[in-house]
């Protein structure tokens, strides 16, 4: 039976709002000089230690500050998050005639709590969080661990991601690396990574099934 990975962030929700609020507030609790908004949205995908690395804050303050990050994203992720166009009709359609699951960078508590909120949570076998494994993605074992889960095989399997990391991952795992570019990558990225690119989940799905 065909099996569906979605990524969460760029692929069917935009939390970008609630994303850039946290790290706003972060950076002023520790007194630090506010990210550029272009260079976070830039890094999105990553895992938050990696994200902060990146921006430069030392790494013996990292914990604090995404203790603060997190403190933040909860009180306003469910208010201001919302569903991409499209992606509820994808995760409609896709659940009629495969398996579906969440491999996700973000953390699976909150990302649960995001996704009953806006009533999908029902359609996902399997939900793949950060601290679930060792290794985020691009490393292969958070697909390889939805998969063992779900006892999918790898060739009826699909990672639909809005990142090169998303691909990376699927490629590793060798399963199907699918393309959207309604996220934070870009086309060109994307298609260095796969043959298989399309502007939305749904186009996605379709393509699939």
């Amino acid at each position: 039976m065909t099996t569906i990975l979605f990524d969460l962030d760029g692929t069917l929700i935009d939390s970008t709002e609630a994303i850039l609020e946290s790290f706003e507030q972060s950076f002023e609790r520790f007194g630090l000089s506010r990210a550029d908004d272009e260079e976070i949205k830039s890094l999105i995908g990553y895992p938050l230690d990696i994200m902060y690395e990146k921006l430069g804050v030392e790494k013996e303050l990292i914990d604090e500050i995404i203790t603060a990050y997190k403190k933040h994203y909860r009180k306003i992720s469910a208010q201001k998050t919302t569903l991409l166009p499209f992606a509820k009709e994808a995760i409609d359609k896709a659940s009629k005639s495969a398996t579906l699951g969440i491999v996700t960078t973000k953390t699976k508590r909150y990302s649960a709590e995001l996704l009953e909120h806006m009533g999908i949570m029902r359609y996902f076998k399997v939900l793949i969080g950060r601290e679930d494994v060792q290794n985020p993605k691009p490393h292969p074992e958070p697909i390889l661990k939805a998969l063992t889960l779900l006892n999918a095989k790898k060739e009826e399997t699909y990672m639909v991601g809005d990142t090169s990391m998303d691909l990376e991952s699927a490629k590793s795992a060798g399963v199907n690396p699918i393309g959207v570019t309604c996220g934070y990558g870009t086309k060109k990225e994307l298609e260095n990574l796969s043959k298989n690119v399309f502007s939305n989940p749904l186009e996605a799905v379709r393509f699939i099934l």
